[in-house]
C-alpha cells in the first residue's frame, strides 16, 4: 500500500457553510470553475533543506537519495516529487515507498523487499527440483521480486509445456518469516501429457500421409505410449516438422515446395491433439543440362567440369549443389587457387520440368581467417571442436567451409547446441570465427536383457562413453552373459590418431560357450588393433594385426574329426589383415538408394599355431520404390577359409553362422553323421522385401517377404572312413514372411521361413526373433 499521492502535497481547506445558504456554494462553485478557466490557479511549488530516511535495513540513505533525485535546497514541483517517488519504487528494492513534505524537511519511508529465505517446489513428479531451479532466476538470499518470481512462473509453466504438459499451472507463493525473510514456493499443477491422437496432411499427392508421417518427428499416439514419448504434443517440435518436411521434399525435386499451415486442434475434453500439416507440393523438377565456366584465369573450367558427378535426368536436388560444389571448391584448394568460389546459376524450365545448372568459378573476396574461437566447452578439449574445421588461422575464409565445419561439429552428439558464426576481426579483411557450444551428456549405462531364437535369453550390462576424458575419444565394454554363453566386450577408437584423419581403433573380447552342438565348449580370446582412414569419398581401408586364442573342450560326440580336433587343445593366431568398405548411403545421388560393398582378407601365420588366408565380401543395395512405400533390398555374401603348410582347419575356424534364414547356425553345410562340421567355404543370395500391412502407424508394424539361396560347404579333413556328406556346394532355398515392429524395447524382427530346398541332415527353421539391423 503506497501512501503517496497529492493528498500530501495539497492539503485540502475545509469550508463549512450553512445549509440555509445554497447560494454561497453556486458563488464559490462559480468562482473556482472561473479561476481554473482563466489560468490563475498556480502549482504548489517546495524547497527542503533536509531529507530524512526511514525504514530502510540494507538499503543505504545516500541510495535513496540518488534514485530521488532531489538535491538540497533545490525548488521542485509537485509533478517532480512524485517523478521522485517512481523513481525509488522502480528501482525494485521496496515493497512500499511514502513521500511526505514536512516544511522545509522531506521524509520518505520505505518498506524494503525481504530476502528469500529458501526456494521449494510443490506438486512436481515429472521433473526434479534441481531441473526446475536451472529454469529460474530467483535465488536463495537475494532480494525477493514478486515480478521476477511471476516471470519464473511463466518459464515454469513453458517448460512443462515444452515437455507436452500444457495444461501445467505455476503459482508462486510466499511465506512470511522473521527478520524480513519469505520462502518462495512454487505450487505447482503439472497436468497430464497432452497426446497427439492423429497427424493428417492435406494438399499431398506424390507422397501418402503413412510416409510422410515417417519423416516427422511427432508421432501419433501408440499402444505402449507410457514407454516412449514423441507422441507427445510439442510446439516447437511441431515448428521443427514443418523444416523437416521441406527438406524432404525438396531433395526430391519438389523446388516450389511449402507448408501452408500447421493447424493444432485441441479435443474437447483436452486430453488430445489432432495436428494437420497443409502443404503444396508442385511439381518435380529434374536436372537438365549442367555446364561449367571459368571467370579465373588459373582455374580450367573442363578439369573442374569433370569432378561433377550429377548428370541430367537425375531428380533435383539442393544437397548434390552443393556437394558438387565442395569438391569443386577442395580441387581449387588442391591446385593452390585461392579465394576461388563458385555460384550456381540455375535457370528454370518449366515446360520440360528440368532445371539448367551453370556452375560458374568466380574470384571471391580476399578475406583471411584471424583466429578461430571456442567458448562453452567445459569437458572437451579445444582441439576435438578445432579439428573438424579444414582451415586454421590465415587461411582464405570460405563461408561454405565454415558452414560444413558447424555440421561436423554437431554431428558429433557432444553438445545441446553448437553455435558457429563468422565476424570481421581486427581488419576489414580478416574475420573471427565464434563457435559457441553447450555440453550435453555424453555417456551412459545400460542394463537390459536379450532374446533370439538360436541365442535364447541373456542379460547384458553394458557402458559406453563417445566423448572419453574430453578427448572425443569413444569407449566402450559390455558383458552379455546367457544360459550357455558368456560375451565380454572392450572396444576404445581414437578418431583422429596423431592429429590426423586416422581412426585407432582397439579391441579386446573373451567369449566362452557350450552351445556349439550342444557336444564341446570353446573359449575365444581377441587382441585386435586397428587404423582406418578415407581413401576416397565413399570409400574407407582400414588395416589391422588379429592375435587370438581359441580352445575346443569337453567334446561328448561321436564324431572322429571333431574329437581329433578338439584333442589339439588350445590355439593361437597371429596375424594381420584389412577391409576395404565403399558406402553411397549418405553422400550417393539417390537418397532412396545406396550400396554398400565390403571386402577383407586375414593373413595367419605371424607367429603362432595357424597358417591361414580368410576372405570375406559382402555387396548389399537397396532401394525404395513405389512412392517409397516399399523398400528392397538385396544381398550377396561370401567367404573362403585356406589353411596352408599342410594345416587343416577345425569347426571354431570354418564357417559356422547362419548364412541364410530358415535353418539354424550351424545347421547347413558338411556332416559327419549328425553332427555338422561347418565349412572353408559359405555364399548367399538373399532378396527381400518391406511393406506396409495397412495397420494404424501408431502400431509400428510393417511386413515383408524374404527369399535366400545359400551353401556352406568344403572341409579338407578326413575321418578314418573318409565319410563327410555335403562336402562340395549344394544350393538351399528358402521363403518366408517377416514382420517388423518399432517396439519400445528395439526394433524387432520375425521371421516365418520354409525351405523349398534342403539337404539331408540340415536343421531347419521355420521361426526365429531377431533385433532388426539396418544394412
Amino acid at each position: 500500500m503506497y501512501n503517496f499521492g497529492m493528498g500530501r502535497l495539497i492539503r485540502p481547506v475545509r469550508t463549512s457553510l450553512a445549509k440555509d445558504k445554497v447560494h454561497l456554494l453556486f458563488v464559490a462553485l462559480a468562482t473556482v470553475l472561473c479561476l481554473s478557466m482563466t489560468g490563475h490557479a498556480e502549482a504548489q511549488n517546495y524547497r527542503f533543506s533536509t531529507v530524512a530516511i526511514e525504514g530502510n535495513q540494507r538499503v543505504e540513505p545516500g541510495t535513496i537519495i540518488n534514485y530521488a533525485g532531489i538535491a538540497q535546497g533545490e525548488t521542485i514541483s509537485a509533478a517532480q516529487l512524485n517523478d521522485a517517488y517512481q523513481r525509488i519504487l522502480g528501482s525494485g528494492l521496496f515493497e512500499s515507498v511514502s513521500i511526505e513534505p514536512q516544511g522545509s524537511r522531506l521524509l520518505i519511508k520505505v518498506t524494503e523487499y525481504p530476502t528469500i529465505n529458501k526456494i521449494a517446489f510443490e506438486g512436481n513428479r515429472k521433473l526434479k527440483d534441481e531441473d526446475l531451479e536451472g529454469f529460474i532466476e530467483s535465488r536463495v538470499r537475494q532480494v525477493f521480486s514478486p515480478t521476477k518470481a511471476e516471470r519464473d512462473a511463466g518459464v515454469l509453466a513453458e517448460a512443462y509445456s515444452q515437455n507436452g504438459r500444457v495444461s501445467a499451472r505455476v503459482t508462486p507463493k510466499v511465506i512470511r518469516r522473521s527478520d524480513n525473510r519469505v520462502d518462495l514456493v512454487f505450487e505447482i499443477f503439472e497436468g497430464k501429457k497432452i497426446e497427439v491422437q492423429r497427424i493428417g496432411f492435406v494438399g499431398n499427392r506424390a507422397y501418402s500421409d503413412r510416409r510422410l508421417r515417417r519423416v516427422i518427428g511427432s508421432k501419433q499416439a501408440g499402444l505402449l505410449r507410457a514407454l516412449i514419448e514423441r507422441d507427445t504434443f510439442v510446439e516447437d517440435r511441431i515448428q521443427f516438422d514443418r523444416q523437416v518436411l521441406s527438406d524432404f521434399y525438396q531433395s526430391r525435386g519438389y523446388v516450389d515446395f511449402r507448408v501452408t499451415g500447421t493447424n493444432a486442434e485441441l479435443a474437447r475434453e483436452r486430453d488430445a491433439y489432432f495436428v494437420t500439416f497443409n502443404v503444396q507440393e508442385g511439381q518435380q523438377f529434374r536436372f537438365g543440362e549442367i555446364t561449367t565456366v571459368s571467370e579465373i584465369s588459373e582455374a580450367d573450367a573442363d578439369e573442374y567440369h569433370k569432378a561433377l558427378k550429377i548428370r541430367p535426368g537425375v531428380v533435383y536436388s539442393p544437397t548434390l549443389v552443393e556437394n558438387s560444389i565442395s569438391r569443386m571448391e577442395r580441387l581449387a584448394i588442391k591446385n593452390g587457387v585461392d579465394f576461388l568460389r563458385v555460384e550456381p546459376r540455375i535457370t528454370r524450365n518449366d515446360r520440360e520440368l528440368t532445371l539448367d545448372v551453370e556452375f560458374a568459378l568466380v574470384r571471391g573476396q580476399r578475406i583471411f581467417i584471424e583466429r578461430i574461437d571456442i567458448e562453452g566447452n567445459t569437458t572437451t578439449l579445444d582441439r576435438v571442436i578445432r579439428r573438424q574445421f579444414d582451415v586454421v588461422e590465415g587461411d582464405p575464409f570460405n563461408p561454405r567451409q565454415i558452414r560444413e565445419a558447424a555440421e561436423r561439429i554437431r554431428a558429433l552428439r557432444y553438445f545441446n547446441t553448437a553455435d558457429v558464426d563468422a565476424r570481421e576481426g581486427s581488419r576489414p579483411d580478416q574475420v573471427v570465427v565464434d563457435v559457441n557450444v553447450e555440453e550435453t551428456t555424453t555417456g551412459s549405462v545400460s542394463i537390459g536383457a536379450s532374446f533370439s531364437s538360436s541365442n535364447g535369453l541373456g542379460i547384458q550390462l553394458g557402458f559406453s562413453e563417445r566423448n572419453f576424458l574430453g578427448r572425443g575419444q569413444s569407449l566402450t565394454a559390455s558383458v552379455l552373459a546367457g544360459a550357455d554363453r558368456a560375451n565380454y566386450n572392450i572396444d576404445f577408437v581414437e578418431p583422429a590418431f596423431l592429429g590426423r584423419n586416422v581412426a585407432f581403433g582397439l579391441r579386446f573380447a573373451l567369449l566362452e560357450t557350450d552351445s556349439d552342438n550342444n557336444l564341446f565348449d570353446t573359449t575365444t580370446a581377441i587382441f585386435r588393433p586397428s587404423l582406418t582412414f578415407p581413401v576416397s569419398e565413399n570409400g574407407r581401408l582400414g588395416f589391422f594385426y588379429n592375435a587370438s586364442y581359441q580352445d575346443m573342450t569337453n567334446y561328448t560326440g561321436l564324431s572322429g574329426i571333431i574329437a581329433a580336433e578338439t584333442a589339439q587343445g588350445d590355439l593361437w593366431t597371429s596375424g594381420v589383415g584389412y577391409e576395404y568398405t565403399f558406402d553411397t548411403r549418405r553422400t550417393g545421388l539417390n537418397p532412396n538408394a545406396g550400396i554398400l560393398l565390403a571386402f577383407g582378407q586375414e593373413f595367419a601365420g605371424l607367429g603362432g599355431d595357424n597358417d591361414f588366408i580368410k576372405t570375406s565380401a559382402r555387396l548389399i543395395g537397396q532401394t525404395k520404390v513405389l512412392n517409397e512405400e516399399v523398400t528392397l533390398r538385396a544381398s550377396l555374401e561370401g567367404g573362403f577359409l585356406n589353411f596352408q603348410g599342410g594345416q587343416n582347419s577345425r569347426t571354431i575356424d570354418r564357417f559356422t553362422e547362419q548364412v541364410i534364414r530358415g535353418f539354424e547356425p550351424n545347421g547347413i553345410g558338411p556332416t559327419e553323421g549328425t553332427e555338422h562340421l561347418g565349412g572353408n567355404y559359405f555364399a548367399a543370395l538373399k532378396l527381400e522385401a518391406e511393406f506396409p500391412l495397412g495397420l494404424p502407424d501408431e502400431y509400428g508394424i510393417t511386413g515383408g517377404a524374404f527369399y535366400d539361396v545359400g551353401s556352406i560347404w568344403g572341409v579338407n579333413t578326413r575321418n578314418a572312413t573318409g565319410v563327410i556328406s555335403s562336402k562340395n556346394f549344394k544350393d538351399r532355398h528358402v521363403i518366408g514372411l517377416s514382420v517388423f515392429w518399432q517396439s519400445p524395447f528395439g526394433p524387432l524382427r520375425m521371421n516365418f521361413s520354409t525351405a523349398l530346398k534342403s539337404e539331408p541332415g540340415d536343421l531347419e527353421q521355420n521361426f526365429d526373433l531377431t533385433v532388426k539391423t539396418e544394412f
